[in-house]
């Protein structure tokens, strides 16, 4: 349960407890595994990273971080002098006051996505546990104050892995037999309009979007390849849904009021870093760190599992997830990167309008 200061100099933010002056009030994060970090500990779900192997290399331990350590957003909420945001279901207090973590692994755009994972949240779920995080901020500030401040936050939202990975390419979903990949981007692209508009009604103003990566090229699909090569049929899969993205959020920079949109450009960050492995220090591209069968790569870490003792050499920690390294590799990339892998600004720039 959120309990929210009465003042309005609680939600500024004046530093992080270690004397650095946050860039932004807060943020506010929206996604799937690759950022959740614990939202899904209490839920009945399959979808679960609250054990040992996972966050063996994180202060904290396991606590629903599909990684050995830091997220992206993890990072980026450091390099914006902001502390680690806490998850909806634990944040409490002073917690909340530089943001919540909404996001929760299997999650997606639509609803139906990831239901073989039993318990999540969806993108729509995730905005109503917003919406109930307004409310409370609202009724013990004032409306005026919780606007000013909403638009100088930020709103990181990384949805649509699992609309492909546990939804339009699961057997057991109808979805690829009602539409082609044309269609299904633009569902999911028409859909997420909605609900990032959804976002903008309710006061956010900077939002970080981040794209799909390579899918193609990770553990789980390279495990089904006779060649142990990229599908480069996944990889094609997705790019209309990157493509109908780009439109969108260009759509979205000239039709909102006030609203800045920028895109992360995950896909690009991969094929950068797997095509530079060596000089970022990785060693091993294809398959996780832990999981069955580590040369295959087949599901995620189980529990008290022993992963490789060279972790930070590895690009995937599981069969779906990247490792540390890439997490903050990723994050300052989007941070303070060029227009290949953020546009039309990086999130330095988005923090300082």
């Amino acid at each position: 349960m959120l309990v929210l200061m009465s003042s309005a100099a609680t939600i500024l933010g004046q530093n992080n407890g270690g004397g650095a002056r946050e860039m932004v009030p807060a943020m506010f994060i929206f996604g799937d595994s690759l950022i959740d970090n614990g939202n899904n500990n209490n839920l009945p779900s399959f979808a679960k990273a609250n054990y040992y192997p996972y966050g063996i290399d994180f202060n904290r331990g396991p606590t629903g971080r599909f990684s050995n350590g830091y997220t992206m957003v993890d990072q980026i909420a450091e390099l914006l002098g902001l502390p680690l945001i806490p998850a909806y279901s634990e944040a409490s207090g002073d917690e909340v006051l530089h943001g919540v973590n909404y996001a929760s692994a299997a999650a997606g755009i639509l609803d139906a996505t990831g239901r073989n994972f039993v318990g999540r949240i969806p993108f729509n779920e995730q905005i109503r546990n917003f919406e109930n995080t307004l409310n409370q901020i609202t009724g013990n500030l004032g409306a005026d104050a919780v606007a000013t401040q909403l638009a100088r936050c930020l709103f990181f939202v990384g949805m649509g892995s699992n609309d492909y990975l546990n939804n339009y390419l699961m057997p057991n979903y109808p979805t690829r037999n009602q539409y082609n990949a044309q269609q299904y981007a633009h569902l999911l692209a028409q859909t997420y309009n909605t609900q990032l508009t959804r976002l903008y009604n309710l006061g956010a103003r900077k939002f970080i979007i981040a794209g799909l990566g390579l899918m193609g090229c990770i553990p789980s699909i390279l495990a089904q390849s006779a060649t142990g090569r990229c599908s480069e049929e996944v990889n094609l899969l997705v790019q209309p849904f990157n493509s109908n993205v780009k439109t969108m959020l260009s759509n979205l920079n000239n039709n909102l009021p006030a609203a800045t949109f920028i895109f992360v450009d995950v896909a690009n960050m991969f094929q950068n870093i797997l095509l530079n492995a060596r000089s970022y220090g990785f060693t091993v591209v294809n398959r996780g760190c832990c999981g069955i069968g580590r040369n295959r790569g087949q599901i995620t870490c189980l529990p008290f599992q022993t992963p490789c003792p060279n972790r930070n050499q590895y690009v995937f920690w599981d069969a779906f997830h990247p490792t540390e390294a890439v997490n903050i590799l990723m994050g300052r990339m989007a941070f303070d990167g060029n227009p290949n892998f953020v546009y039309p600004i990086n999130i330095n720039l988005l923090a300082q309008l």
